[in-house]
């Protein structure tokens, strides 16, 4: 199997399959399109797609006349005679909304059944958007039982996840924002034979665990569909108010620094501080009233409470009484405390009966008549890490800097460190580290 003479199955002649085979015919690489639809089938063996999707009837009408693209309803003969199989099947939703994964099962045992006759080792892309854990539950054990062979020794496997869209997907294809390839343990050779097939593109792909890619398509799609409620949400309250919110989304757009940008888009704790909850409680007071819902805003209110509540339930488990707590401002740099979620989460462990430990460089145990002083925590707030690493059975990090983090690696066996920022920290042996969202 060499990079110019790949050849490609495509289990699933529709939308992502069709794409697919017409694109990669059009680089060089021979494609076998499988579907059990009579109708695509003679529609690619014709020259024509089977689908709407300007400039893909060029594609594929080349393919099929310079002999690069077939179709057949043999998935067998297609395995046996290509190097490559992908799974382009469709997921569509149940009734209670949870994803139908029959056909892409379905595929698996019959690319499995094929396999179990051919000598070498054939590689198995899937393509179909599965939520994560369907390559380990379904995918594996559907190939596994059909070939009688193992998923990376006798077998590659990766996940190829597809971002395109209806319109515009040749140009999406060859101009991705982003290409994922989902890695199976280290099934290096898979990963290599896609970055050939995506040779054309000049996009250095992300190669990552397969878990990880599963859920990317729909953390994708469904960060688009919370950019279009917002959108919408601020449209209806612009209107109300006789301000035109192209004008306002232009602007919010233009700032590529925060809005339109990496910033914020780290999971982690709660936020808090003077401008965030006092403008979310604002502009959701303005939708009542002028009667205009704000479900989109709303909701922002109540995962933030949860991300609070997790936390508090993550320190809370662990049965340890004896808490210390990095970081009480609203967030690094700062002396400011108001609505900080770190002075929530102190606060909500003392009322269970918690003795506190607390330090943060900005925030002082005197009255100095600042807006750094609360009275009814002061009593703990200790001068140095070290004072609290020495008391506390529990550790939760709040904040970052050198000198936390030194104190941190110093903890002693058997304490729990709670990360709600992400320290870059290695914990030695004997304790237990775990973080809020990873």
């Amino acid at each position: 199997m060499t990079e110019n003479k790949l050849k490609v199955s495509i289990l699933g002649a529709g939308y992502v399959g069709c794409v697919s085979a017409g694109c990669l015919v059009k680089d060089g690489f021979e494609v076998v399109a499988v579907d059990p639809d009579k109708y695509k089938i003679n529609a690619i063996l014709a020259g024509k797609s089977p689908i709407y999707e300007p400039g893909l009837d060029a594609l594929i009408k080349s393919g099929a006349e310079e002999g690069m693209l077939t179709a057949t309803d043999d998935f067998k003969k297609a395995v046996m005679e290509t190097d490559i199989s992908f799974c382009c099947t469709g997921t569509p939703s149940q009734e209670d909304g949870s994803l139908n994964t029959g056909y892409v099962r379905l595929v698996s045992e019959q690319i499995g059944g094929a396999i179990r006759e051919k000598e070498g080792r054939h590689i198995v892309v899937m393509r179909s958007t599965i939520l994560p854990g369907t390559v380990e539950k379904e995918v594996i054990p559907a190939l596994e039982k059909a070939s009688g062979k193992k998923v990376g020794s006798d077998i590659g496997l990766a996940y190829y996840p597809e971002f395109l869209r209806e319109g515009t997907a040749i140009a999406d294809y060859y101009e991705p924002g982003a290409i994922v390839f989902g890695q199976f343990e280290d099934d290096h050779v898979s990963i290599e034979a896609l970055k050939s097939l995506c040779g054309q593109i000049d996009v250095t792909p992300h190669v990552i665990p397969i878990r990880s890619a599963e859920i990317v398509k729909y953390t994708n799609n469904c960060w688009h569909a919370v950019k279009i409620s917002f959108s919408n949400e601020i449209g209806n309250l612009c209107k109300t108010a006789g301000i035109d919110s192209h004008v306002v989304m232009d602007v919010l757009c233009a700032d590529t620094r925060l809005n339109i940008s990496k910033a914020y888009m780290k999971p982690g704790f709660a936020y808090g501080g003077s401008c965030l909850p006092k403008d979310l409680r604002a502009l959701r007071h303005f939708g009542k009233v002028n009667n205009v819902a704000t479900p989109v805003l709303d909701a922002a209110v109540e995962a933030n409470d949860y991300q609070l509540d997790r936390a508090f339930r993550l320190v809370n488990r662990g049965g340890a009484r004896n808490v210390g707590i990095f970081g009480l401002t609203f967030k690094p740099d700062t002396d400011d405390l108001r609505e900080s979620p770190m002075v929530l989460l102190a606060e909500r462990l003392m009322s269970k009966g918690h003795k506190l430990s607390i330090y943060d460089p900005n925030v002082s145990a005197i009255d100095d008549g600042g807006r750094n002083f609360l009275p009814h925590l002061a009593g703990f707030i200790k001068n140095s890490a070290e004072e609290v690493t020495s008391e506390a059975d529990t550790i939760v990090i709040g904040i970052k800097n050198d000198q936390i983090r030194d104190a941190v690696k110093n903890t002693r066996d058997g304490t729990n460190i709670v990360d709600l920022v992400r320290m870059p920290i290695e914990p030695q042996q004997g304790v237990q580290y775990e973080g809020l969202v990873w």
